[in-house]
C-alpha cells in the first residue's frame, strides 16, 4: 500500500469559485464550498463519472463514460501572478479560468506529484490528478473583458495552469483555510 508523506508545505485558500452548469467557463466567487464524493453540488464538473474528452482520446473515444478526476480546478496565486505579468495585466481573475480554488504558499504548485493529497481543517481531502494544461477557453473569457490580452493566456499559462483534482473525503472548505500537502512516498519513474 502506498504511503503518503506530509510535507512542510501548507497552503492558504485565498479564493473559491463555483462554475454553474451551462455554457460558460467562468467561476462565480464563493466564501465557502461543500464538497461531496462527486465534487461541488450543481457545478459544471460535478459527478463521479464524466464523458471522456480530448485529453484522453488516445485511451477512449470522446464521450466514453469514465471516472471523473476533473471535479476541481486548483491554481496557485503565485503562478497566477506570473501569468498575469506575462500577459501584461495587473491581475488575472481566477474566474476566467473556471477555477474552483486558488491557494497561496505551495511552491511549484502545478507540478506537485500526481496522487498528492490536499487536506483541509475538517479532513476534507482532495487528490491531485495531474497538471491542468492550458487551453484556449480561458483566453476567450479574458479577451471578452480585456481585448488584446486573451491570446496571451495559453503561452503565459504553460506549466502554470494548476491541477485537476477529485474528492477523496467530503467536507467543507472556506477562504482563509489552511490546507496541508501530502505527497506519495515513491521515487520518480526511471525506465
Amino acid at each position: 500500500m502506498p504511503t503518503l508523506i506530509e510535507t512542510e508545505y501548507t497552503g492558504e485558500i485565498v479564493w473559491l469559485g463555483h462554475v454553474a452548469q451551462g455554457e460558460s467557463l467562468r467561476s462565480v466567487p464563493r466564501d465557502s464550498l461543500t464538497l461531496g464524493f462527486d465534487g461541488v453540488a450543481r457545478e459544471q464538473h460535478e459527478g463521479l463519472t464524466a464523458p471522456s474528452c480530448v485529453r484522453v482520446r488516445n485511451l477512449h473515444p470522446e464521450g466514453t463514460k469514465i471516472a471523473n478526476v476533473r471535479q476541481l480546478s486548483i491554481l496557485s496565486q503565485e503562478e497566477l501572478d506570473v501569468i498575469a505579468a506575462e500577459m501584461e495585466m495587473e491581475t488575472l481573475d481566477p474566474s476566467y479560468l473556471g477555477a474552483t480554488m486558488v491557494v497561496r504558499g505551495i511552491p511549484d504548485f502545478t507540478h506537485i506529484p500526481p496522487s498528492s493529497r490536499l487536506q483541509g481543517p475538517d479532513g476534507c481531502t482532495l487528490v491531485a490528478d495531474m497538471e491542468n494544461r492550458p487551453c484556449i477557453f480561458p483566453g476567450r473569457e479574458v479577451e471578452a473583458d480585456s481585448p488584446g490580452h486573451g491570446p496571451k493566456f495559453k503561452p503565459a499559462a504553460t506549466g502554470r495552469r494548476g491541477i485537476t483534482a477529485w474528492v477523496q473525503r467530503p467536507g467543507a472548505l472556506k477562504r482563509g483555510d489552511k490546507i496541508r500537502l501530502f505527497v506519495p512516498d515513491q521515487r520518480a519513474w526511471a525506465p
